[in-house]
């Protein structure tokens, strides 16, 4: 495997802001979490934590992230906040499965994937028996995946032994439909001939999505800290790169952010020069509630992230579930609806977050999803 292989995926690293550290348990008890578990591995120096945050409706399916965190509580603080949009995504999306999330603390920035250290990892989730399942997220690739799945069969995402596949293509065709009920909830056609998508990020998920909606008529601009990923995305595509510290506030119909979390807060609100806000990354908004009024004061429509990116959880949880592929892609398709639901119950005056939020827990109140497993006769 090639160094640059090895480096995993290409991803923006924008360090996400993390609060002033709170008690353990006083976070799990203010997020509603179950569980959370610290690992560590004394031959490989693995230092991880799996947070489950919800079982209610199923076994928890989420990404396991590596990660350079300045400070272990900001990683607490992270898994935390990751597990319980899982949790809302997966209820959602109509999928019975509970939200959890795990990361692995990285000594440096850039730091190498080896098989030993994944195994570590592996034998980490293991001991869940299920509960909880991992997949790939930011760092960790389809062969990080599989060298885990040696040790364990509760993850999904490889290419070899773990069943999946990468999932950034699913979770770029489930955004895309998300950005046509966006449209259409602020009066323009569901398509993207001549509309301008400013893109933050270009790795996996990020140039998944600007293929598509170049392929769809879109005019590009895009940001990236990763040079080689930018000139990709320019050669590739025909994009119009910008500097990083520029993407948010670029002039555009759409913007995307497709790195890490927590990019824009109330003060960045109403420097905006866009019609709407819908991208990949999870947590989107530094303070969800707070900053989609902020986002809807200032007449800027935000798509829910865990509605929007659903896509990927939703191809690897169907496949854990046994549904068909012809179940998937109607699933990725519901993305559209659901989201112009959601944009609909917020237009009578309460934020768009606020409203997917509710829709979510109104599933999970339900209780238990019927599973559209497909049995052999």
């Amino acid at each position: 495997m090639s160094e640059t292989a090895q480096e995993g995926l290409r991803e923006t690293t924008i360090q996400p802001p993390f609060p002033t550290p709170m008690n353990t348990f006083d976070q799990m008890s203010e997020r509603g979490h179950e569980r959370v578990s610290f690992h560590y591995d004394p031959e490989t120096q693995v230092r991880a934590i799996i947070a489950i945050h919800s079982t209610k409706l199923g076994n928890a399916l989420g990404g396991t992230r590596r990660w350079h965190y300045a400070t272990e509580a900001d990683a607490l603080y992270d898994v935390l906040r990751l597990s319980e949009g899982m949790t809302f995504k997966a209820a959602a999306a109509d999928l019975p499965m509970g939200g959890g999330k795990s990361v692995i603390i990285l000594p440096q920035a850039k730091y190498p994937m080896n098989e030993a250290r994944a195994r570590a990892m592996g034998r980490f989730v293991d001991t869940f028996n299920g509960t909880y399942i991992a997949a790939e997220d930011v760092g960790v690739n389809a062969q990080f995946v599989d060298w885990m799945a040696l040790e364990t069969k509760h993850v999904m995402g490889g290419d070899t032994v773990a069943a999946g596949g990468d999932p950034s293509p699913y979770t770029a065709r489930g955004v895309v439909n998300a950005m046509k009920a966006c449209l259409e909830t602020i009066g323009k056609p569901a398509d993207f001939a001549d509309v301008h998508i400013a893109i933050q990020g270009v790795g996996s998920v990020g140039f998944s999505m600007a293929k598509m909606l170049t392929e769809a008529g879109a005019k590009l601009t895009i940001a990236d800290i990763d040079e080689d990923a930018v000139n990709r995305a320019v050669r590739e595509l025909g994009a119009t790169a910008v500097p990083l510290d520029e993407i948010l506030t670029t002039k555009c119909d759409i913007l995307a952010p497709c790195a890490l979390g927590g990019v824009i807060n109330g003060n960045l609100a109403s420097k905006l020069q866009c019609d709407i806000v819908c991208g990949a990354a999870n947590n989107i908004l530094d303070d969800p509630d707070e900053d989609s009024a902020a986002l809807q004061n200032h007449d800027v429509l935000y798509a829910p992230d865990f509605v929007a990116n659903a896509g990927g959880l939703i191809r690897l949880a169907g496949l854990y579930l046994g549904m068909t592929e012809q179940q998937l892609d109607a699933k990725i398709e519901q993305i559209q609806t659901t989201m112009q639901q959601i944009l609909e119950t917020a237009s009578t005056g309460r934020s768009t977050h606020a409203a997917a939020i509710s829709f979510a827990k109104k599933k999970i109140a339900a209780g238990p999803i019927k599973s559209e497993r497909v049995t052999a006769n």
